[in-house]
């Protein structure tokens, strides 16, 4: 063997043999500094995406448990608004509350007990306007006032 070369035999399995066919390589071809680099490139690389598949980041959390009293509210004065044209018809009912709801707190009132139409209110302090025109609601239907208030 002469020196910066190594010989790789090529034959069928099993044999080695030196009578068989073989390959000369340059190492000196292999030692390049671009074959280098390149070659270090792709490890870094391969050991870079194993580590960030590795790493996991979990946002800081919190648990806990408590109690409090759920208190209901207190509605008064209730006031179902008819058409002027149609007075058969609800257009809207306002009422107050005895405290405030907090800010985005869901506001929903029904009319008949059977049925599955929910109306959404607005409130401007204690007092709720609740529209009930999307369905219309009538007065002949309306059978219960049902409020759910929840925060």
């Amino acid at each position: 063997m002469t020196a910066g070369y190594f010989f790789v035999f090529m034959g069928s399995k099993g044999t080695g043999s030196p009578q068989s066919p073989r390959r000369e390589i340059n190492l000196s071809r292999l030692l390049k500094p671009r074959v280098v680099l390149a070659l270090g490139l792709a490890v870094l690389v391969a050991f870079g995406a194993s580590a960030l598949a590795a790493a996991n980041v979990v946002d800081l959390t919190k648990a806990g448990d408590g109690q409090n009293t759920v208190t209901g509210y207190n509605v008064t004065p209730i006031h179902y608004n008819l058409n002027a044209t149609s007075p058969f018809n609800i257009d809207s009912v306002v009422f107050d509350v005895n405290t405030a709801p907090v800010p985005g707190s869901t506001m929903k009132i029904k009319l008949v007990a059977a049925g599955t139409t929910w109306y959404t209110c607005t409130n401007a302090g204690v007092t709720l306007t609740c529209p009930t025109t999307a369905p219309q609601a009538t007065v002949l239907a309306a059978d219960e006032l049902r409020v759910v208030i929840a925060q």
